[in-house]
């Protein structure tokens, strides 16, 4: 038996980041068709502003970045938090684009440790036309966004919230919601009881 899971994320978001890692070795395990899609945090509506935020917001904020580091670091991964709140709407709009030309997968690893290495700022257009173009895209990102690219990016985010979603990662497993890479773990189990085929190994 073959399932299909939906996995929203963001670049900008650090526990999509370490929970990317953890969608890999999901679908090399299982008999599943992951179809990532893109859920643009809007940070400063949910988190407030960095000028509006008071100390409670401060240290939860700080241990928010402090948790995910620690996932990071298991992994090896570099996670410098950001400079400042993004809407990544462009670098996220590029990961449709990178889809339709059979590069997500490159794309999405040069994407989030880009960012997460302060190397990219996602809101530029130019910037993430160059990481496409890295990632074996051909030209042609800005106009996609302008154009089609933008307006699937839109009709998607309103598909998520319409379904429940409000952050990320978010596993979407025939309508049941797994947010955040640690349920991973309960939606492996839920994979085992509804009798989805492990992958054998090589």
């Amino acid at each position: 038996m073959t399932a299909e899971i939906t996995l929203w994320s963001d670049y900008v978001s650090p526990y999509a980041f370490v929970a990317k890692a953890w969608a890999y070795q999901l679908e090399a395990d299982y008999d599943v068709m992951l179809t990532w899609r893109p859920y643009t945090l809007d940070i400063a509506a949910f988190q407030g502003s960095v000028a509006g935020r008071d100390p409670h917001h401060w240290r939860r904020v700080r241990y928010a970045y402090m948790d995910a580091r620690r996932f990071a670091n298991k992994q090896g991964l570099t996670l410098m938090g950001p400079k400042k709140i993004y809407f990544a709407r462009p670098i996220q709009t590029g990961m449709l684009y990178a889809q339709r030309h059979g590069v997500f997968r490159a794309y999405n690893d040069l994407a989030f440790d880009r960012f997460w290495r302060r190397a990219i700022d996602p809101e530029n257009v130019a910037a993430v036309e160059a990481l496409l173009l890295e990632a074996g895209a051909p030209a042609g990102f800005p106009d996609y966004l302008a154009g089609e690219g933008g307006v699937e990016h839109d009709r998607l985010r309103n598909e998520a919230e319409g379904s429940g979603v409000f952050g990320v990662p978010t596993f979407v497993l025939e309508g049941e919601l797994f947010w955040g890479g640690d349920r991973v773990g309960l939606l492996r189990e839920r994979l085992d009881e509804k009798g989805v085929d492990r992958r054998r190994a090589a």
